[in-house]
């Protein structure tokens, strides 16, 4: 189990969302900041490349939003924001379920040995 595809997909999955919702929470306390430039977290291609080639273990990515900028040379848009941290979080609890479903079946065959 430990060291097997689907774990290591799901750890660097919550490991890449984790750091996804700490960027959104950044972008979002600098709302009002002149010059800000909102910050995206990008690993699902990575992820997918990886597991295809028979591993899990990936790193998240963070780069810089192109969005339009306002005025004050800030991008973050704040309705973007809050969509992108409810999905991240739906995203979050899924992982973490199949990582604990992933647990659950090593707890079962641990007790049936």
């Amino acid at each position: 189990m430990f060291g097997s595809v689907s774990f290591d997909a799901m750890s660097s999955a919550l490991d890449a969302l984790s750091l996804r919702q700490q960027t959104i929470a950044d972008n979002i306390a600098n709302v009002q900041t002149p010059g800000y430039q909102a910050r995206r977290v990008a690993f699902e291609d990575a992820l997918k490349s990886a597991v295809a080639r028979g591993s899990g273990q990936v790193s998240a990515t963070v780069g810089v939003s192109v969005e339009p900028t306002r005025e004050d040379g800030n991008n973050v848009n704040l309705d973007t924001e809050t969509v992108s941290n409810i999905d991240t979080g739906l995203r979050y609890q899924l992982a973490s379920q199949a990582m604990s479903n992933e647990f659950s079946q090593l707890r079962t065959a641990i007790g049936n040995a």
